[in-house]
């Protein structure tokens, strides 16, 4: 009578390869994050009178205003270019790790973990 459950003798070649895959995947999405968090993004507003620049891990790094741009009459023009060059830096970091992660999965979608 045959044995239920289980692989005689471990685990299948086939299995024993898709474990290693894997293995090798999680340490190239380790290393590609922690290349992505050393980069930065810069992005400009108004013409390039304000620009803002974050790094990989989306935090600010550099904000710089030129001095036309400072008008004590006018702040929520001010306002709204930083946070426009604020929010384009930040998407293009996020366009970054989601074309670093589509690499690593060679486009693997839809699964559900």
């Amino acid at each position: 009578m045959a044995k239920r459950g289980g692989f005689p003798g471990g685990m299948p070649g086939n299995m024993n390869n898709l474990m290693k895959q894997a293995q090798r995947m999680q340490r190239q999405m380790e290393e590609s994050q922690k290349e992505l968090e050393t980069k930065e993004f810069t992005a400009k507003a108004g013409g390039g009178a304000v620009e803002v620049t974050v790094t990989g891990k989306k935090e600010i790094v550099k904000v710089k205003l030129s001095e036309e741009v400072v008008d004590p009459d006018d702040i929520e023009m001010l306002e709204d270019l930083v946070m426009a060059a604020t929010n384009e830096a930040l998407r293009m970091a996020e366009e970054a790790s989601a074309a670093a992660m589509s690499q690593m999965t060679g486009g693997l979608g839809g699964f559900p973990f």
